[in-house]
């Protein structure tokens, strides 16, 4: 899986580093975010929509990305968009 490095957050001075890829070959947007605490994780899993169901899916995850990475998601999303344009 060729993953193309976006960006990771520039307030990163230890280990924490949520960061952002694009794999390239699943045309998708790959996250490493900090884990919610567990009220923001319930009321994800409490959510209700049609379409959607109630909880959260083994193989699914909840994380949390800081605001000042907002420009590498925009980034990773033009990357997907140029890919699709091929």
């Amino acid at each position: 899986m060729p993953l193309r490095f976006i960006g990771i957050d520039p307030d990163t001075k230890t280990a924490d580093s949520p960061t952002v890829w694009v794999d390239q070959d699943k045309n998708e947007l790959v996250f490493q975010g900090w884990k919610p605490d567990p009220q923001i994780e319930a009321e994800c899993a409490a959510f209700e929509v049609p379409g959607h169901a109630v909880g959260i899916p083994d193989d699914e995850a909840v994380i949390r990305i800081p605001a000042r990475m907002v420009h590498m998601i925009r980034e990773a999303c033009d990357v997907l968009e140029r890919a699709d344009d091929r």
